[in-house]
């Protein structure tokens, strides 16, 4: 399952160039000294990481709240048709319900600040773009929170989403280095691969809620496993 999360970050590298490539292009780096550069450009992507991270820590710590009301593997099941719901639904009615409209404002102080840290040059604005593009609206993003919270756990939630982030560090850097490097046919072949792959995460959680007893993929239920060793000891 973890797996999954640096899988989506690198296919879905090709839309974050779409939407966060802008403010990669426009990083303020050192384009004279070439070890400068790539330190600017490290640090920018911890700063992305980082955010990724807090974010993954509270969604996760939300699928753990969950977990005391012992709803683990059916969130995980809602959670997997969620994600199929949402690549199978047109575009046109999931707009209406954007997640990012009730955070509108927060969203306007977010690229308001990224504005003025683009025009600056000093050693933590790297870090302070990374960490505030991470922040910014994404629908990759949102598919990577909902496999954070059905981790069920704030760490492995939060390492989820580092992975995420790290999956989408090696395209973001080629772009920003050689800019628009893959032809339009190669971009279409990858974008139709994301929702794919997207329906692919959705069913492994749904196959993970279900408790099949498959190591690893879908281990049975806690509960279901202590009521049978009772039952042996009886």
């Amino acid at each position: 399952m973890l797996l999954s999360a640096f899988i989506l970050g690198l296919l879905g590298s090709f839309h974050c160039i779409g939407m966060c490539g802008p403010i990669a292009f426009m990083l303020p780096v050192d384009r004279t000294n070439t070890y400068k550069k790539f330190s600017q450009i490290t640090i920018y992507h911890l700063g992305r990481v980082m955010a990724y991270a807090v974010i993954g820590l509270l969604f996760g710590l939300l699928g753990k709240s969950l977990n005391f009301f012992g709803v683990q593997q059916q969130l995980s099941i809602v959670i997997g048709v969620f994600m199929i719901l949402i690549v199978l639904v047109p575009s046109s009615i999931t707009n209406k319900y954007s997640a990012t409209k009730p955070l509108f404002k927060i969203i306007t102080k977010i690229k308001s600040k990224l504005g003025k840290e683009l025009k600056k040059k000093t050693p933590d604005t790297f870090i302070t773009i990374g960490f505030l593009n991470g922040f910014l609206p994404c629908g990759l993003v949102y598919m990577a929170v909902l496999g954070a919270i059905a981790m069920g756990n704030s760490w492995m939630g939060s390492f989820y989403m580092i992975l995420f982030g790290l999956g989408t560090i090696p395209l973001m850097t080629t772009a920003i280095y050689l800019g628009r490097f893959f032809n339009g046919k190669a971009r279409q072949y990858i974008k139709k691969a994301i929702p794919l792959f997207v329906i692919f995460i959705g069913v492994l959680f749904i196959v993970r809620g279900l408790g099949l007893g498959i190591p690893y993929l879908s281990p049975k239920p806690i509960v279901d496993l202590v009521s049978s060793n009772i039952e042996c000891h009886n």
